[in-house]
């Protein structure tokens, strides 16, 4: 078995054998494969796509390569989530703490944000002393003590899907629905959980820009979860406007403390309630889901959970009623309406790179950021504005574009209506 055959059978359209599959990623874990044969067959798997079966066992391989995680000795039905990302995407953040409040552990590997999205170990970062690199034992031991873990992935963890992600990114290979689907899931299936809820964004603020292709992507993903044998759910999630009001991550944090404080922000506990929900039905403990969880958020005891969580963790739990111990900003800039109307659109893709030109997200990998700056919407899409009411507030201390063309961008992502405008609905389905 060489490389250049399998090359060859791909460009060919032919699919890959189980031994093929493998032999590949062995090749690209070990490094006896050259980076340009390896982008040679990634995009022949772009161009030619893979069967539901190369799939499955692309996955597996991958899976394979590194460690996976045992966590058989933390008892209670184990879940984990994942967001394909979007802006205002701060849901980790609430969900954690409700679930672990109701008795699943929620085990989480994440990583930092790179253009429009943001990343959960940033917005973690923002707290201050939360360590957000555990070693296995850190992490199980979180997971027993609070019922919450999340780390930086261990470099022990799918290496596989390391390189071939760093080579997708450069060589044009990215948009496949097969190798998204195994870099996704060989990360997930790895990490030990007993059930997995995915949240698939779809709009203007996601990878996914049509419902349609991100019920592909979720069925693709749903389809790898015998790999390991957990249990999997999907939901598809409207990601048109940002998630709830803020952006950035400090501020971010602090909108996940309010909602879990009883404020009601629509957006955020529609989505939230239905992930926690479907981790419930995921681990057989689903009756009267949704009375529970809003009654946890009721009782303080969610808030309780994320107290938990940040004081393990080494955070200063005082945070969570003391804003001021957070990273700020010197500089704040309102953007005003220039027409009457209701809110009919807001581009969360513009949002969201307006927030990395505030420095509170990264172009490059080696950027840094700035942990206080991003926005704060006053107005949502369906809300009335007055021409001269504030739209947004833009909080900063540098930029990494001019000032001016920042906010032209943030101007030219809404769109307004004589007529009334419904409120966003977020999640469009929910695939078994």
């Amino acid at each position: 078995m060489d490389i250049v055959s399998i090359i060859k059978k791909k460009r060919d359209k032919q699919a890959l054998t189980k031994e093929e599959i493998y032999f590949f990623i062995e090749g690209v874990t070990n490094g006896t494969i050259p980076d340009y044969q390896i982008s040679a067959l990634l995009m022949a798997i772009v161009l030619n796509g893979m069967n539901e079966e190369e799939t499955f066992y692309l996955t597996e391989a991958m899976m394979k390569s590194g460690d996976i995680l045992d966590l058989s000795e933390v008892e209670g039905f184990k879940c984990d989530k994942h967001s394909t990302g979007g802006v205002g995407d701060k849901i980790t953040m609430i969900i954690a703490p409700l679930a672990a409040s109701l008795g699943i552990k929620v085990p989480m590997f994440s990583g930092p944000g790179l253009g429009h999205t943001g990343g959960t170990t940033d917005k973690l970062d923002s707290i201050p002393g939360f360590k957000t690199l555990l070693t296995e034992d850190e992490f199980i031991e979180s997971l027993k003590k609070v019922g919450i873990a999340n780390s930086i992935q261990s470099k022990n963890i799918t290496p596989a899907d390391k390189k071939l992600y760093a080579l997708r990114d450069v060589t044009g290979t990215v948009e496949s629905i097969p190798l998204i689907t195994a870099s996704i899931m060989s990360k997930k299936l790895a990490c030990g959980a007993d059930g997995l809820v995915l949240d698939v964004k779809f709009g203007k603020g996601a990878f996914m820009k049509t419902k349609e292709s991100a019920e592909i992507l979720a069925k693709s993903l749903l389809k790898m979860a015998p790999v390991r044998g957990i249990k999997a759910v999907a939901l598809i999630d409207d990601m048109n406007e940002p998630l709830g009001y803020n952006i950035g991550n400090a501020l971010e944090i602090i909108e996940t403390f309010e909602v879990l404080k009883g404020k009601k922000v629509h957006d955020l506990l529609e989505v939230s309630v239905e992930i926690v929900k479907q981790m419930l039905i995921l681990s057989g403990d689903g009756e009267n889901a949704e009375e529970r969880i809003y009654k946890a958020i009721e009782d303080g005891s969610a808030l309780k959970k994320y107290t938990e969580w940040i004081e393990f963790s080494g955070g200063n739990p005082e945070v969570i009623n003391d804003y001021s111990l957070f990273p700020s900003c010197e500089n704040k800039l309102e953007i005003k309406s220039e027409q009457r109307g209701y809110v009919k659109e807001i581009n969360s893709y513009n949002l969201g790179m307006a927030g990395v030109y505030l420095k509170a997200g990264r172009l490059k990998k080696e950027d840094k950021i700035d942990y206080g700056a991003g926005i704060v919407l006053n107005k949502k899409v369906g809300d009335f504005v007055e021409k001269g009411e504030t739209l947004l507030t833009m909080y900063f201390n540098d930029t990494r574009i001019p000032l001016n063309e920042i906010e032209a961008l943030v101007k030219q992502s809404f769109e307004f209506s004589k007529e009334e405008v419904s409120k966003t609905k977020r999640i469009h389905n929910v695939i078994r």
